[in-house]
């Protein structure tokens, strides 16, 4: 414990500027998130602009491959969000899916998330090459998730993340694992957030006037 509360000071104290400004960033990005605030897509096309350089750096090849359709779902997400509100919303609507539709889309997501990581693995020179691909496959479906608001994209975040800890841990970003530990927490207070807004606007539906 020790050893890696050391390392962890040392890692910010190595941070580059650019680093701590992702790191600040992807944090405005989740709270505006979880507040279904628009302003959350221009800081996660900054943040991830950023560590797409970064992830390349650090031969996390898909984790930088990500980072790009990161950038251009922050354009698709502000659109969605921006002009698919009702008349009494400024923005989307949360919506939940059925069970069967998400078992279906862990099913096909697994399946690519094996090809990818064989992929990377024997014709690449990534490191960590299914976790890798695991983690960026479910997060690319998790992303668009967020951007048509469906109240399960948490769930998703909150494994992902996890398993994205231990991948930052092997690979010495301590300082963006203490950002995967802070963005799991708030997986889970999203997920409470977002479904308590869910049941608020289901009730105001089954009240309005036909």
């Amino acid at each position: 414990m020790s050893e890696f509360l050391t390392s962890t000071v040392s890692g910010f104290t190595a941070m580059s500027h650019w680093e701590y400004i992702a790191v600040a960033l992807s944090m405005a990005y989740l709270l505006l998130a979880i507040r279904e605030s628009l302003w959350c897509w221009p800081a996660a096309f900054f943040s991830t602009a950023i560590y797409t350089l970064l992830f390349w750096n650090g031969a996390l090849l898909m984790e930088s491959a990500l980072n790009v359709y990161y950038l251009l779902m922050a354009i698709y997400g502000w659109t969605i969000w921006r002009f698919k509100g009702s008349k009494n919303n400024t923005t989307a609507s949360i919506q939940s899916w059925s069970a069967l539709r998400h078992c279906n889309i862990i099913l096909a997501t697994s399946i690519a998330s094996i090809a990818f990581g064989f992929i990377m693995k024997n014709y690449t020179h990534a490191d960590f090459a299914y976790l890798d691909s695991f983690t960026t496959c479910f997060a690319i479906v998790s992303t668009y998730l967020v951007a048509q608001k469906v109240l399960e994209n948490w769930l998703y975040w909150i494994v992902i993340d996890a398993a994205s800890m231990y991948l930052y841990f092997e690979k010495g970003y301590y300082p963006t694992l203490v950002l995967f530990i802070f963005y799991t927490v708030m997986a889970a207070w999203g997920f409470k957030t977002w479904h308590q807004q869910y049941q608020q606007n289901s009730i105001e539906t089954d009240c309005a006037p036909a």
